[in-house]
């Protein structure tokens, strides 16, 4: 039975963490304490240092070999329940859409458990919970963030390739991108070099752009080119096309621009858009793939079909995974893409493209460190019994203690930064907080009671699923441009209504005594 000593210790765990968060919000929205910029470097420092210092001492001091199987198959039953369900609604619904799946997914399977979720899961069922959340909190970090991540950045290279390759995608043999490239997210700073080889086939690098543009501007020209020509180029769709002059042709020519039509090219372009109602020519010299055959027409052939894209339209583009869900009155659904219909490179080249994007972005992200480190040191030391040294215990604790108020006082700062606490509107608001605190704890009953889980632990993986939402999935959100008003109303909003919420399934749950 709930008593009220209950309530105020669940209370005392969860008031000073709002207490930061507050006094946050109060320096910057009515006293100006603190600058944009300064708050830019509060939350750097957060993400930087505080938080992978309070991961590692999370993960480090927990043993791994006392983990609850049964929890972890719920939670992962979960998430691959609403995944799966985000998927079929995407597949046979006209409303569904890859940004919405992803969207919904964030919002129903991600709860902000590393942050919310240790202390007060500890003040409502004891110390036990917490090395409960920790589990929860390794696996959300290592398997479904990531998995976030990935959808994100196909999204991402999806628009990329759709947008400097119309028509021609399914050419692509090869697709790589330098070093410095790290996400697709940033498109406007990356320009595509194509090379096209004998059999027809793209080989694609992409690059930084020395300055940022809304056209990606790359080269498209033969392999194993011998012989140094001036080139002739015309913009395709923000590829640029370069004739240059073939391995096989001896000596230096100036290539003239051969007569030919679209069935002339090696690749099969798209004939269902076109800018304007002008035709645009297409200047590129063609050899015939005999050692020494040169066709020197010195006529200009027109392209009536091929699919260019204007400004304008790679603007809707890109502003499309905020538009697409609004209707007339700001609260509708958007209708389903041509998804089905856009043409992508093959499957292998697509999935060594992102799992690189992928693992560059994770090696990059200092929280990746320490997770990883705090799982190699726990499973030493629990199985060693070794323990870590004073000084470098205590440096770590420090740190560390600093990451849990210094996150509510960022979440603070977040939401005083944000220039409508509702920025996507009431309707839309709603869906989303019910989609937070009612459908994810719903499934997460489901599923923790089709594998057997009753009692305390029951009660737990419900309140934990009833968590407010993670920050990750905005920041996510923000860098992908894949309805980040709606992740940020449910961020600011679902921190204020967590604290009622998740008391009133503390109760409940309480009430009900299931077993």
């Amino acid at each position: 039975m709930i008593t009220g000593k209950d309530i105020y210790e669940v209370f005392s765990a969860l008031v000073p963490l709002y207490a930061a968060m507050t006094l946050a919000y109060a320096s910057v929205r009515w006293w100006n304490v603190f600058t944009p910029e300064q708050c830019a470097g509060v939350n750097r420092f957060v993400a930087i240092v505080a938080i992978p210092f309070l991961s590692f001492k999370l993960i480090a001091f927990n043993n791994p070999y006392d983990m609850n199987l049964e929890l972890i198959l719920a939670d992962t039953l979960q998430k691959i329940v609403v995944l799966l369900a985000l998927f079929l609604w995407k597949t046979i619904s006209r409303n569904g859409s890859l940004e919405w799946t992803i969207t919904l997914n964030s919002l129903s399977t991600l709860p902000n458990t590393l942050v919310m979720g240790i202390p007060l899961l500890r003040a409502m069922y004891g110390e036990f919970s917490s090395s409960l959340m920790v589990q929860i909190v390794v696996f959300q970090g290592v398997i479904w963030n990531t998995l976030l991540l990935l959808m994100f950045e196909y999204r991402a290279a999806k628009l990329f390739i759709n947008d400097n390759f119309p028509g021609t995608a399914g050419s692509i043999a090869s697709f790589e991108a330098e070093p410095d490239v790290v996400s697709f997210a940033g498109g406007d700073s990356l320009h595509a070099e194509a090379e096209i080889d004998s059999s027809g086939k793209l080989h694609v690098m992409v690059r930084r752009s020395s300055a940022s543009s809304l056209m990606c501007f790359g080269k498209i020209h033969g392999l194993g080119s011998a012989t140094s020509l001036t080139p002739r180029a015309s913009n395709l769709t923000g590829v640029e096309i370069y004739s240059l002059g073939s391995s096989m042709e001896q000596g230096s020519l100036t290539p003239r621009v051969s007569s030919f039509n679209q069935t002339d090219l090696p690749l099969q372009f798209s004939k269902e858009t076109r800018v304007g109602s002008n035709a645009i020519q297409l200047h590129m010299s063609v050899w015939n793939s005999s050692a020494s055959s040169y066709n020197r027409s010195s006529s200009v052939t027109d392209l009536p079909g091929i699919a260019f894209d204007s400004l304008e339209d790679i603007n809707k583009k890109e502003s499309a995974s905020f538009n697409d869900y609004e209707s007339k009155d700001g609260t509708g659904f958007g209708q389903k893409d041509d998804e089905n219909k856009q043409q992508l490179p093959p499957a292998s080249v697509m999935t060594k493209l992102i799992l690189t994007m992928v693992w560059r972005k994770l090696i990059r992200n200092p929280n990746t460190y320490s997770s990883v480190i705090g799982i190699v040191w726990s499973l030493i030391s629990f199985r060693w019994h070794i323990n870590m040294p004073l000084i470098i215990k205590g440096s770590i604790t420090i740190l560390s203690d600093t990451g849990l108020g210094m996150s509510m006082f960022s979440l603070g700062l977040f939401m005083a930064l944000q220039p409508e606490i509702i920025a996507c509107g009431k309707c839309l608001a709603l869906v989303s907080l019910a989609v937070r605190f009612l459908v994810g704890p719903a499934v997460m009953a489901g599923t923790s009671a089709a594998i057997g889980i009753r009692g305390v632990l029951l009660q737990v993986a419900i309140v934990q699923a009833a968590l407010p939402q993670a920050i990750v999935s905005f920041v996510f959100a923000k860098e992908y441009n894949v309805h980040p008003q709606i992740l940020s109303t449910s961020v600011t909003i679902g921190m204020v209504a967590a604290l009622p919420v998740t008391i009133l399934y503390y109760v409940l749950l309480g009430a009900l005594n299931l077993s």
